[in-house]
């Protein structure tokens, strides 16, 4: 069972209690900040999420609004194992085509390396 929930310490725990074996963190939050700061906290909040998820033995997916500026950065919590990224992928392939999506998308996330 996989389960989309905030990254929060109560829904991390909810998801282990009833039996899920995947949560997938909704970045919404994160991805419409604007301010440095803000955004560095909301941060911090996912990347404690997933470790707590890591903890009591929850595969950890992020997604929702990740683009080119915004998935790179999730490669550096170590415990996430998958980005939802093929929702903004498909939307951005409708100008540059969806070869040149995946190609910016794959090169925004090797930078981040």
């Amino acid at each position: 069972m996989s389960l989309f929930i905030e990254p929060a310490e109560e829904q991390v725990e909810a998801a282990a209690a009833v039996g899920a074996q995947v949560v997938e963190f909704h970045t919404g939050r994160y991805c419409h900040l604007t301010d440095p700061a803000e955004r560095e906290i909301e941060f911090e909040r996912l990347a404690a999420a997933a470790a707590q998820a890591d903890i009591l033995g929850l595969e950890v997916h992020a997604g929702h609004g990740l683009d080119y500026d915004t998935a790179p950065r999730m490669l550096a919590i170590p415990e996430v194992r998958e980005l939802n990224i093929g929702h903004f992928l498909i939307g951005d392939s409708i100008f540059i085509g969806l070869d040149g999506a995946i190609r910016r998308m794959r090169a925004a996330m090797d930078a981040a390396k």
